[in-house]
């Protein structure tokens, strides 16, 4: 745990279990700590990041325009696999959601990473894999892929990725089917309208 902290508060990035699958976790606010997530993934700068929280305050400040309904969701569906997509606030930096209106907001399950986010947050957290392959869920392939300091949980993972909730526009959207589903969602807030994605 010391380790992660130290690493966290040093700039560096960390693999971390979420409920779902393992993630690349590092400080929101430092660009340089976001950079190297992005070099660790290889991922495409134009593909933004979310931002992982540990309380409701934190999405109040980084979003804005928020649904009143927001709240029912949030305390039923986390901490838990559910991303939700906000109209992003002034205080998001570019380097974040690469300058989209949009910034998506998870809160996971896992105690130490949800410890972590509320000492250290917010937190970066994309999953711990090269882009455009699998997801990781094995820690020791993961730490072959990405060499970088970590913390070991394989029997918490679900292996299923997060579902993604967009609540940015008018009416919303699922983007990612995940466990939870449209149906789930609406048992909370019947009022819920969403729209297709187009193919």
């Amino acid at each position: 745990m010391e380790i992660l902290k130290a690493e966290l508060e040093a700039g560096r990035a960390v693999i971390l279990p979420t409920e779902t699958v393992y993630g690349v976790f590092a400080k929101a606010l430092d660009q340089e700590a976001v950079e190297l997530v992005y070099t660790l993934k290889q991922r495409p700068r134009d593909k933004a990041m979310n931002l992982n929280i540990a309380n409701i305050d934190q999405v109040k400040k980084y979003a804005k325009e928020i649904p009143a309904y927001f709240e029912e969701l949030a305390a039923h569906f986390w901490p838990g696999p559910l991303t939700i997509l906000l109209k992003a606030s002034e205080d998001v930096p570019f380097w974040i959601n690469s300058g989209l209106p949009s910034v998506g907001f998870r809160m996971p399950a896992h105690p130490l990473t949800l410890q972590l986010i509320q000492e250290q947050g917010p937190l970066i957290g994309p999953s711990a894999n090269l882009s455009g392959l699998q997801s990781g869920q094995v820690f020791k392939q993961i730490q072959e892929d990405i060499c970088i300091p970590g913390y070991a949980d394989d029997s918490f993972l679900t292996g299923v990725d997060s579902t993604i909730l967009d609540l940015s526009q008018e009416q919303a959207c699922i983007l990612r089917q995940g466990v939870i589903t449209k149906e789930d969602l609406k048992a909370v807030v019947p009022q819920l309208e969403f729209k297709e994605v187009e193919k």
